[in-house]
């Protein structure tokens, strides 16, 4: 069979057909190179044999697990589209994803099996194979066994193939779905790995959700393709992270999360007691990391790796050195190597060092577009760069500091949460005349929503009637955390929310600025 430059496993499972890529910690299974080329390649078989061509969409729901990797290498050997979802969101938020991407097969792990039976019949999925690793009856274990048996005929491709789509919140209201090439993926083993100091040797704890850009390639999949190893927990649970870290067997050598965790595992009591001697570098990103969590890890001979990225940018965008940590506190470094970035006013003008306006990026990191959206594709473009949506400046060194939103969206707990979807929500309230999201500080996740609510006269509404109806419908990382009720919204002459009079209000001078 001819090698593909894309196929990722079936190249190391040729080097290094012996050494362990991947570690499932819940279940103590290990897959080498060779194993897992193996089982990647008789799903992909299976898929074939199930009429799944070149671009059709198999969608993954489930905790972090070695499917995730198992998939993504079989939909790349037939150039199928995989697309790992958000098991944190409710059906009926899945139920859009679903009915946008149009997945042919659902690969679901057990405790999803309501969820996925309800997505099938909502949304006319073909088949659905359930995950269980200690049953070979399952229909995922048996789609494997099953294409053991086959041989599957691989399909030509190039680095603009899109090998995935990934969701991210939408700014009106619904995810879109960002199109990742499978140069898109490459890219990102060097803008990001290099840096990382990732090579043959690494061992890295995998942490972040599988679905998310952030748990998926940084920097899981760039171990990957150094031939490294990654060690899979299906959560993250702050003692045993920690324990992991401190087993000299496994060797951790590499993490990766937003700052909450980080947070989390210091304020642990195991903490002072880890032995993170062997740790190459600790990568933290997805939201602002204050200046506590860096010098207590950098105190403990740990290096902290900062940098700024997005899903639609696979996700490197730059990045901290971090011998530059603490002296450039707050930047999120200078842009990846194969990429270039600037900063624009509202006439597309570049701004001089220490004005903000928005950011800006292109390079072979940067997505095409959004699935099935063109009119959102050609509006988050401009002459090839993609517009970002942060607000952003650089200081007279060249270092980047994202200093706002260039819209409304906040960051909670790593999590993007765009307000114009949970406003959504909130007016589906009989009561609610007026709504308005802001983000505000939040100790534990960096930001949490506050809804801001007028009601219609001779209703009534409560806090708690509020939140209730949102957990009903949305994630919990997106649910407000506080509701305040007001006779009336500030607007400007067209009608158009304030939203940083509404900050103002509530948060004072702790207002963030663009400045």
């Amino acid at each position: 069979m001819p090698m593909q430059h894309y196929d990722w496993s079936r190249a190391q499972a040729r080097r290094l057909p012996n050494k362990i890529a991947i570690i499932d910690h819940a279940t103590g299974r290990q897959l080498s190179y060779a194993e897992l080329d193996k089982r990647a390649s008789a799903l992909a078989a299976s898929l074939q044999n199930a009429g799944i061509r070149k671009s059709d969409r198999v969608a993954l729901l489930a905790l972090n697990g070695p499917e995730h990797f198992e998939l993504e290498f079989a939909c790349a050997k037939i150039g199928a589209i995989s697309v790992p979802l958000n098991w944190r969101l409710t059906e009926n938020e899945l139920t859009y994803i679903v009915g946008d991407c149009s997945p042919k097969v659902l690969v679901h792990s057990g405790e999803f099996a309501g969820v996925a039976t309800a997505l099938q019949g909502r949304c006319d999925i073909q088949q659905l194979f359930k995950i269980d690793p200690a049953s070979a009856t399952t229909t995922y274990e048996a789609a494997i066994t099953e294409g053991l048996g086959l041989t599957y005929e691989p399909v030509i491709q190039t680095h603009d193939d899109v090998t995935m789509i990934m969701y991210t919140s939408g700014t009106t209201g619904h995810p879109k779905g960002a199109m990742i090439t499978h140069g898109m993926n490459f890219i990102n083993c060097v803008n990001t790995g290099i840096p990382a100091r990732i090579t043959p040797d690494t061992v890295q704890l995998v942490v972040l959700p599988l679905f998310h850009t952030g748990g998926l390639n940084c920097y899981a999949n760039p171990v990957l393709h150094a031939g490294g190893k990654v060690v899979i927990c299906r959560e993250f649970e702050p003692g045993q992270s920690l324990d992991l870290i401190n087993d000299p067997a496994l060797g951790i050598t590499h993490l990766f999360a937003v700052p909450a965790p980080y947070q989390f595992m210091m304020n642990h009591p195991k903490f002072a007691a880890t032995d993170l001697s062997r740790i190459v570098t600790a990568g933290v990103g997805g939201a602002p990391c204050a200046e506590i969590i860096l010098e207590t890890w950098q105190a403990r001979g740990v290096r902290m790796s900062q940098g700024w990225g997005m899903t639609e940018t696979s996700p490197g965008g730059s990045g901290l050195d971090p011998d530059d940590a603490v002296r450039k506190l707050g930047s999120c470094g200078k842009t990846v190597l194969h990429s270039e970035i600037k900063i624009v006013d509202d006439e597309g003008e570049e701004v001089p060092a220490g004005v903000a306006g928005e950011l800006l990026i292109k390079g072979p990191n940067v997505t095409p577009g959004y699935w099935n959206k063109p009119e959102a594709t050609a509006s988050s473009f401009v002459d090839g760069w993609l517009k970002t949506g942060d607000a952003a400046k650089f200081d007279d060194e060249g270092f980047l500091y994202i200093v706002d939103r260039w819209k409304d969206m906040y960051i909670s707990g790593g999590e993007n949460v765009y307000p114009a979807e949970v406003e959504n929500v909130i007016y589906q309230l009989e009561a609610v005349a007026e709504a308005a999201v802001i983000g505000i500080p939040h100790e534990r996740w960096g930001e949490t929503g506050k809804a801001v609510i007028v009601v219609k006269d001779e209703y009534k509404l409560d806090e708690h009637r509020v939140i209730a109806h949102c957990l009903e419908n949305l994630a919990k990382f997106k649910i407000p955390e506080t509701v305040e009720f007001v006779d009336a919204l500030p607007r400007n002459a067209t009608g158009k929310v304030l939203k940083r009079t509404l900050r103002e209000q509530f948060l004072g001078s702790d207002a963030p600025a663009i400045s």
